[in-house]
């Protein structure tokens, strides 16, 4: 078992690389010794952006923690999903030491999210050089743009949009059929919004925003393919080993497309998953969707996927959440048409197609429930089906760019995974 300074016991961690193979030593370590343990109910937890284990670690440690406590005699036994993810340094986490307490100042690079940076595209050095000088320079004019914008191409490839996308709706999203400049005007003009200071929108603070959410996808795609490569298989191995464990499955952000992902990697007759919880998922609204309102023809890539659960999916989101109420549908759209959204109300403008699980939820599947999280803790959590559970009165906190998204370490959350896996 890994960190003894954890907050609960019995804990492991599992580590996955960026293709889904999981580590030997740690899976073999676990479906051995959960059994053995005594443990009935499992719960595994992905984390979103991240850049080290530590992190990932002491967020686990952070949630957790009051679990043992509101279920003293359940049977309980925690996995922390250790995958390769990053995020920007300069981001301020709610509650977590380290993180930084307001969003650095300027477009220029950190040098810590430099490092990150070429952590995870280590054979993009030179590319990351340029991308960096040129937030540094600001050279002025469209033409800077439009070769910081080719940079980013070149620095996270060429998304397979259909093999990865939520629905056909989000595209390529780094394709940037659009010019670079109005997508860095655009992003600018978000982020003097978030900050509400008044300042007037610098585009190259909206080209770092565009090398940000560029990043942010590699990541995203990268989270469906392990869980459906990686998680999902091991939680049939799982249930080969360990018949009698129930498994609940927790995501935060990317770390909900993980886990969601997982359930179209399960293999056929495993019923071993009881719940998932998904805490400001980001990915498409629309994942479970066997129609699109829009586009009847077009069905979300995780259709269906949630009657693979054995108890309900549970979607907590907030409106506090700007990294996926504002950046991320503009990010999903940089493929789309060339109309400015410039000043004007960007949710309002884009449309529901463009939405994300964290900002408002599961959409389009008939019977989804909606719920306050005063219900949902109060015994009004259904058992089977998508239920959506507004998490706003806990989930409010954070600074530009990310808003809310990752202010998640609250007990009244850990109650709802309690809740959605009918855990005593």
């Amino acid at each position: 078992m890994a960190d003894p300074g954890m907050s609960v016991t019995p804990y492991w961690e599992l580590t996955f690389d960026a293709d889904g193979d999981v580590d030997g030593p740690e899976r073999d370590r676990l479906l051995a010794q959960v059994t053995d343990q005594g443990v009935r109910d499992l719960i595994v937890f992905a984390h979103g952006w991240n850049n080290d284990r530590s992190g990932a670690t002491r967020l686990y440690r952070s949630f957790f923690a009051p679990i043992p406590k509101l279920a003293p005699r359940a049977r309980i036994g925690y996995v922390g999903v250790i995958w390769p993810s990053m995020r920007f340094c300069d981001e301020p986490i709610p509650d977590f030491p380290g993180s930084a307490p307001t969003l650095a100042a300027g477009p220029a690079l950190d040098p810590d999210t430099r490092r990150t940076l070429l952590k995870t595209f280590p054979d993009r050095a030179d590319v990351l050089d340029q991308l960096a000088r040129m937030l540094d320079e600001q050279p002025g004019g469209d033409e800077g743009l439009a070769q910081f914008g080719q940079l980013v191409r070149q620095l996270v490839g060429t998304p397979q949009p259909l093999a990865a996308a939520d629905t056909s709706q989000e595209g390529e999203p780094v394709a940037f059929s659009r010019d670079t400049a109005t997508a860095c005007e655009e992003f600018a003009h978000a982020l003097t919004g978030a900050r509400a200071d008044f300042s007037l929108p610098n585009p190259w603070e909206g080209a770092k925003e565009l090398l940000r959410q560029a990043t942010y996808y590699t990541m995203k795609r990268r989270a469906g393919k392990v869980g459906e490569h990686g998680l999902g298989p091991f939680i049939g191995q799982l249930a080969h080993a360990a018949a009698g464990v129930r498994v609940h499955l927790v995501g935060h952000s990317f770390g909900g497309r993980l886990v969601a992902f997982a359930l179209r990697g399960l293999p056929d007759g495993v019923r071993t998953v009881k719940s998932v919880t998904l805490l400001q998922g980001a990915f498409s609204h629309y994942a479970f969707a066997a129609r699109l309102p829009q586009e009847p023809d077009t069905a979300g890539a995780l259709k269906d996927r949630h009657q693979r659960i054995d108890g309900p999916l549970v979607c907590c989101y907030s409106h506090f959440d700007a990294a996926l109420g504002t950046f991320y549908p503009l990010a999903s759209r940089l493929g789309g048409d060339d109309n400015s959204l410039l000043g004007v109300d960007i949710a309002a403008v884009l449309g529901p197609e463009w939405g994300a699980m964290g900002h408002d939820g599961v959409q389009a599947v008939p019977g989804t429930a909606k719920l306050d999280l005063a219900a949902a803790l109060n015994g009004a959590l259904p058992g089977s089906g998508c239920v959506n559970v507004d998490a706003s009165a806990v989930v409010h906190r954070g600074g530009p760019p990310a808003g809310a998204h990752s202010d998640i370490v609250h007990p009244e959350l850990a109650r709802v995974v309690l809740a959605a896996g009918r855990i005593a």
